[in-house]
């Protein structure tokens, strides 16, 4: 029910939604990117499964884990108290507010530059804070600016030592290993069951029903952990082992993820395969570009071979195994020498354009092939372009400078980057629905009731409508951010990019649970720094 005194504004409501709607997309363009740039650009995910996947988790994580950080960043950026009995002053002031956000992350995120979306509209509360007069919360209290302007330096290098302390685990105790392949078959059940055990314990802490963790208890907390663990250790020894076998060690081309299931049936000398896989590679080439593979250099002596093809040291199995991929250098250490850059002959791949409306650019509108060919081109115009491939030079040689490691232990390893993603886009949902669902929410509990209330919990419809559209966003115009985000920082691989995840998640989801809303931005951008 709308109250009278409100009724006069529904123009602000009106206007607020539309502005809201293209924030929380374009939030969803920007900082969906964030969770899922790295496994694109370490060929983990293609663009439209990335799409898929950050549909549903955004929607989880905006749902599920969102409702507590909406309500701090919109009651205590600013004081209301100029505002009380002047409804309609505070719902201009915030539609201002949605607007500045929704035009800065539109602009930001069409143009492919990566922002804050929290600083985004920080700004924006506070730029409407000087503009009305409103006192400012510049304190070092829960929620005020000196607080939030800490947690983005501080976040940064939070997420660096988390992803660098993930990366070295993985590193020195698989990749730079002798024998990596064996090992990363050991311990891969591991580092499966540990991410699923992270993944449960922050989604069922940071349930707006959960208890503090205090309530919990040091004992159930543990109890948590380690009962996801295990049961995700079996599932992994049980399930994945099994088709790991098979399509590494036995390199049956047939086997795809959704074998999985079949389990220790994989493990026969004929299994009852079905919907087999028409592939002809069992593993793909992690390292290369558009033109091809950049080659990196080898070390002193001609020994950087790391244990694989052409290595004295290397049992007769593993040179067999190692074939396909033994133009790639695979150990730990960076060259020595300077990187050997291969002669570009580029890849072209079809955009969008030439896939969908090229076929059928010549025929008559009223033809069902062209609008057919057109409606694919809107509809999936963002999930299938390159996003991946650069021709730029400079770039490949800073990427043939990097590690190389096996690629059968990439692939061993981009189970785990799906899982750390998923995980990063639902703490991404959680901490930044607010960004764009508060503003609106104040001016929609204003309209409906006729007073000035910023303390009303935001209604779970709403949060509902918020994380369609920031899976929405990513879908239709994400790549831009994707395309910058890849591999242009450093070289990207399975390895890493589940490090990263991993480290940015973690940060972001503690800083969640503390009611403080972070740049998910910037956690990213450190975590990458840290494993680079």
């Amino acid at each position: 029910m709308v109250a009278s005194i409100t009724g006069q504004y529904d123009w602000i409501l009106a206007l607020t939604t539309i502005f809201f709607v293209f924030a929380a997309c374009s939030n969803g363009a920007n900082d969906v990117a964030n969770a899922y740039a790295t496994s694109v650009a370490a060929k983990t995910l293609e663009m439209y499964q990335a799409g898929i996947l950050a549909a549903i988790t955004e929607f989880i994580g905006a749902v599920a884990l969102g409702s507590r950080v909406a309500s701090t960043i919109k009651d205590d950026i600013i004081g209301i108290d100029r505002f009380r009995g002047k409804p309609g002053t505070i719902m201009l002031a915030m539609g201002c507010a949605e607007f500045g956000n929704a035009s800065w992350l539109t602009i930001a995120s069409l143009i492919g530059f990566p922002v804050s979306t929290s600083q985004t509209l920080v700004g924006a509360l506070v730029g409407v804070g000087f503009a009305s007069e409103s006192p400012v919360n510049w304190g070092w209290d829960s929620g005020g600016i000196a607080q939030i302007a800490a947690s983005w330096g501080i976040s940064p290098a939070i997420s660096a030592c988390f992803a660098a302390i993930i990366f070295g685990t993985v590193k020195y105790s698989v990749l730079n290993r002798e024998d990596s392949f064996k090992w990363a078959l050991r311990l891969i059940p591991v580092y499966l069951a540990f991410t699923g055990g992270i993944l449960a314990l922050f989604i069922t802490i940071e349930a707006p029903t959960a208890p503090s963790l205090e309530a919990y208890g040091i004992g159930k907390i543990v109890g948590i952990i380690l009962g996801v663990f295990f049961a995700c250790l079996l599932v992994a020894y049980v399930f994945f082992l099994p088709y790991f076998y098979r399509r590494l060690v036995k390199q049956d081309t047939r086997v795809k993820f959704y074998h999985i299931p079949l389990g220790p049936l994989l493990l026969k000398d004929n299994p009852p395969i079905y919907f087999p896989s028409k592939s002809n590679e069992f593993v793909i080439n992690y390292y290369e570009d558009a033109y091809g593979e950049v080659s990196a250099g080898t070390a002193k002596g001609g020994e950087n071979n790391g244990g694989l093809a052409g290595d004295p040291s290397t049992s007769a199995d593993e040179k067999r195994f190692a074939e396909p991929q033994a133009d790639v250098e695979r150990k730990g250490d960076s060259a020595d020498s300077s990187p050997e850059i291969a002669p570009m002959q580029k890849k072209a791949k079809p955009g969008p354009r030439e896939r969908f409306i090229g076929p059928v650019k010549d025929l008559p509108w009223f033809n069902v092939r062209k609008i057919w060919g057109y409606t694919k081109f809107i509809l999936l115009q963002g999930v299938t372009r390159d996003v991946v491939s650069h021709d730029s030079v400079a770039l490949r040689a800073i990427h043939a400078r990097a590690s190389r490691y096996d690629d059968r232990v990439e692939h061993l390893w981009t189970y785990c980057q799906v899982v750390s993603a998923m995980l990063m886009s639902i703490a991404h949902g959680s901490n930044d629905v607010a960004n764009a669902a508060a503003p609106w929410a104040v001016v929609y509990r204003t309209f409906q009731s006729g007073e000035v209330n910023t303390k009303a919990p935001t209604p779970t419809w709403f949060l509902v409508i918020a994380g369609i559209l920031l899976g929405a966003g990513f879908w239709v115009y994400g790549f831009h951010i994707i395309r910058v985000l890849g591999n242009k920082i450093t070289q990207m691989s399975p390895t890493r990019g589940f490090s990263v995840e991993l480290g940015a998640a973690i940060t972001v989801l503690l800083a969640s649970r503390l009611g403080l809303p972070v740049s998910t931005t910037q956690c990213t951008t450190g975590a990458v720094l840290g494993v680079a």
